[in-house]
């Protein structure tokens, strides 16, 4: 029963998507009314709704009938992650993402139904049928299964570790398909005439939006890969990392290029294209298995029909958008001011893109023709991506002294932070000898930091920005240039030291709950002249045939303490333990949170400037992430 509704909605919406399609399409070039095309719209929507309401209701329910339950369902999962299930693989996360982008659909359709929207909700439309066909006949998530298994064997057993499983992937997909939106508009300004030329200003909250989602979901996404997956890192510089990483980097110099000022409309519709192609792109890495990754989907058929919407998306954004050409911009620019910055800013993005895509696919590229997969490790990404990250945080301390009138007082506003930053790495260089790179980063932070305070700086969005990616260089660069770590056997009374830490062990338990064995090492830690206990733990989910470490993490504002279970012996006297003490990690979620902050805070001012008349024209200054 619930499959056969699931089924149905999803054919319904199949309907509906192309409808809305062809509706919009008449109200673009005919001036046709809306409100026939805002219904199908709403009708994708709630068909997509009830196909998400029967799969969370058939995992709830246990429904084994249906194929993503007997494959992902159990009955031992607690109520919460057999809600976060939906997720957990391949075919349900494709009603999700059905979900937020028919969502997203409908909330664009409530605007003005001028040309420009028209055109947009067209292109909208159309990805929303690709993906309604995709899940209804390829990755169907409701087909039967006979027999009836009488039990299933739960998500992966991974994703039932933490709860940041319930947001992690949500607001990756509400990041992912909120840059649907700008790349809708950006294809729909060259056919809007004089309505498409308020493209950016109509695009800019949306990519706020999808910017803010998407830099929370990164950040959960690491703070997930730190708390569960026991290595005691949070980025590997994983294809499937990366393929979340690259649509964040053209956002965010979209954000930049957005700000105002001639001579930029080729920049922002490249910026506002490319976003959603790297999704796309990053779509097909996860879903296909051209990939292996703790974080990408099995190997499927997918593959094929995701890269053809790859190639369909960059030949349609490639003839519409060459359609559009910018009138130039008379004279030239000062080479210090608030436009250079910009522009710099923005190719040095793109190149951090283009360097971490090279990375990414150069396997897949290589083994056709090599018949061996390349191997692209993370030396490669802090030889190439790194240094001009670096570059991109010190541009980022430059608004206050571009902002000054006189060169004097760009001399003084540019001193003290500069002075800040050589102090700060000619102490760290002799105290700790960190590297190029760390060291570097180090004095960029200083640099930024200091000139936001000096400069009491506005907008208000913008400091908590640049601010928030200061504090998370800090914690990179700590983290990862000081972190010490050892892993030894140790039998029961043995201690382990890593720095000033011990790690004593005190013994090991066995417990079988339910037939899944359950192994803790407890160990009595000791740090600074003070003690308490540590127990991490291994579990074996026999339904998956696999073994999880989860580690036990002391977290503190100086730095943290990470305990992994690796092995044990058979007789319970000794244990393979894994000590790891890793400075100011706190800073990295610390600095993903400000700068999240930031990207509320410029979309609340947006917000508020939209309620204000306003000429049809470039957006204002004053919001967002500025360089």
């Amino acid at each position: 029963m619930l499959g056969d509704l699931g089924t149905a909605g999803l054919a319904a919406g199949l309907v509906a998507a192309p409808l809305s399609a062809l509706l919009w399409l008449r109200v673009a070039l005919a001036g046709a009314p809306a409100r026939p095309a805002r219904l199908a719209t709403l009708g994708a929507l709630l068909a997509a709704a009830a196909a998400g309401a029967a799969l969370e209701t058939a995992l709830l329910a246990h429904d084994f009938s249906v194929r993503f339950v007997a494959e992902n369902g159990g009955r031992h999962v607690p109520t919460y992650y057999a809600v976060t299930s939906l997720w957990s693989a391949m075919d349900g996360s494709l009603v999700l993402w059905l979900l937020v982008l028919t969502g997203y659909g409908a909330l664009l359709a409530r605007g003005r139904p001028d040309r420009l929207r028209a055109y947009a909700m067209v292109v909208v439309s159309v990805v929303g049928t690709g993906f309604f066909a995709l899940s209804t006949f390829a990755a169907n998530p409701f087909r039967a299964v006979d027999p009836v298994p009488l039990d299933g064997p739960g998500p992966n057993p991974l994703l039932q570790q933490h709860p940041a499983m319930g947001l992690h992937p949500p607001l990756l997909y509400a990041g992912y398909l909120g840059m649907l939106v700008p790349f809708a508009l950006a294809l729909a300004a060259p056919l809007a005439g004089q309505a498409g030329r308020r493209w950016v200003r109509v695009a800019r909250p949306w990519a706020l939006v999808a910017w803010c989602t998407l830099t929370a979901g990164i950040v959960l996404g690491a703070w997930w890969s730190y708390a569960v997956l026991g290595w005691g890192g949070y980025w590997a510089w994983d294809p499937v990392e990366n393929a979340s990483l690259l649509p964040w980097l053209t956002t965010t110099a979209f954000l930049h290029t957005s700000l105002g000022g001639r001579g930029r409309e080729r920049w922002n519709q490249i910026l506002a294209c490319a976003g959603f192609l790297l999704v796309l792109l990053g779509t097909f890495l996860t879903r296909s298995g051209a990939v292996a990754s703790v974080h990408a989907f099995t190997e499927s058929p997918l593959g094929p029909i995701l890269l053809g919407f790859v190639l369909l998306a960059v030949l349609a954004a490639t003839v519409l958008a060459g359609r559009h050409q910018p009138t130039p911009v008379p004279g030239s620019t000062p080479l210090w001011s608030r436009h250079s910055a910009v522009l710099v800013n923005a190719v040095l993005l793109v190149t951090v893109t283009a360097t971490v895509l090279v990375g990414t696919v150069l396997p897949l590229l290589t083994e056709p023709l090599t018949g061996d997969r390349t191997s692209v490790g993370p030396a490669y990404y802090h030889r190439t991506a790194v240094p001009l990250a670096v570059v991109v945080l010190l541009l980022a301390g430059l608004p206050p002294a571009l902002r000054a009138r006189t060169r004097a007082e760009t001399v003084r506003r540019v001193a003290l932070p500069g002075a800040a930053a050589l102090g700060t790495v000619a102490t760290i260089g002799l105290l700790s000898r960190p590297g190029p790179a760390a060291l570097t980063a180090f004095g960029a932070a200083a640099f930024v930091l200091t000139g936001l305070v000096a400069a009491r700086a506005r907008p208000r969005a913008a400091v908590l920005g640049h601010a928030g990616l200061a504090l998370l260089a800090v914690g990179v660069a700590a983290s990862s240039t000081y972190a010490r770590a050892d892993e030894r056997t140790l039998r029961v009374g043995e201690t382990l030291r890593v720095a000033d830490v011990s790690a004593r062990l005190v013994s090991v338990q066995r417990v079988a709950p339910d037939g899944r064995m359950t192994v803790r090492a407890r160990l009595e830690v000791s740090s600074g002249g003070s003690g308490h206990p540590a127990t991490p733990t291994l579990r074996y989910d026999p339904a998956r045939d696999m073994a999880v470490t989860v580690p036990a993490i002391d977290d503190g504002l100086r730095r943290d303490v990470y305990l992994t279970l690796l092995a044990v012996a058979e007789d319970g006297g000794s244990a393979t333990v894994r000590l790891a003490v890793n400075p100011l990690v706190g800073l990295v979620w610390a600095g993903g949170a400000v700068g999240t902050a930031g990207g509320v805070l410029a979309l609340a001012d947006a917000a508020r400037r939209r309620r204000r008349p306003e000429a049809v024209g470039d957006a204002p200054v004053a919001a967002g992430v500025s360089p």
